[in-house]
């Protein structure tokens, strides 16, 4: 077995209003969530180092604590197969918590679950994974934020819907990904929904269109990139077999890629 490259160092995001994401009132007030106010960043009401993974199921609330990865948690890096600070059984409730850095994988939610108002203050590898091979998993993330994220914030490798509302994210590469290269695949369905993306960003989501996913997109606000470098929705042709996959156009057009200019706003 090779030896793991020395962990990368990550800069720790900052709490409090000095970091806040900014949404407007108007698209605070556009989705009723029971979730708090996107436009300033949350202050910890107490910290947990976690040095393996925990589990959850039925509804777990942390009042806005803040978790962190330590020991194999702790690396900060963005090696893959990385455990998540938090493992959510099928048809868990998690709400109010602020996963810190490190962060390792973050959360791993195992079937159906609610995220709601989570907030992820430096992403790790990723900050949320959603599994389940069933097609009616609906997996749901309702308020919060994410920042700080090299690569993807949200990982879909299973089956079912993905409906994101009420979210702010910032400096990122992907914001949802269906993934491009699991041994298993299948058609994904992802909507997201009154979404403040704030610059630097790749793209807000990338789905293969080989398998029938499909992107809808309302109420968006991009803010910060006036050349317009952040691609709303990026197609691929996705594989089984570890490839990197292809792409395979980008852009509106009703089938795969469900949005036009008026959902998109720009600042």
């Amino acid at each position: 077995m090779t030896s793991a490259p020395p962990p990368r160092t990550r800069r720790r995001a900052l709490t409090g209003t000095t970091a806040a994401l900014g949404l407007s009132l108007g698209m605070i007030m556009a989705i009723n969530t029971p979730t708090a106010s996107a436009a300033t960043w949350p202050t910890p009401t107490s910290s947990k180092a976690v040095g393996s993974t925990i589990s959850l199921s039925g509804t777990k609330d942390y009042g806005m604590q803040r978790l962190y990865g330590t020991g194999d948690l702790g690396s900060g890096n963005q090696d893959e197969d990385q455990g998540p600070i938090l493992k959510l059984a099928a048809g868990t409730v998690l709400k109010n918590v602020i996963i810190g850095a490190p962060a390792a994988d973050g959360i791993h939610c195992e079937g159906s679950c609610t995220l709601q108002n989570v907030w992820w203050e430096d992403v790790g590898e990723d900050a949320a994974t959603f599994k389940g091979s069933s097609s009616s998993n609906v997996y749901t993330v309702s308020g919060g934020g994410a920042k700080e994220a090299d690569d993807k914030v949200f990982q879909f490798n299973g089956a079912g819907t993905l409906n994101i509302s009420n979210f702010a994210v910032k400096n990122f590469g992907t914001f949802v990904r269906s993934c491009g290269n699991c041994s298993t695949q299948y058609k994904r369905t992802i909507n997201l929904n009154t979404i403040e993306a704030t610059y630097k960003g790749s793209k807000l989501v990338g789905i293969n269109t080989n398998y029938g996913d499909s992107a809808t997109l309302r109420g968006i606000t991009i803010v910060g990139d006036s050349s317009r470098k952040i691609a709303p929705c990026q197609k691929y042709i996705g594989n089984n077999s570890g490839k990197e996959p292809t792409t395979n156009g980008s852009g509106p057009d009703g089938t795969y890629c469900k949005y036009s200019s008026s959902d998109i706003t720009y600042k």
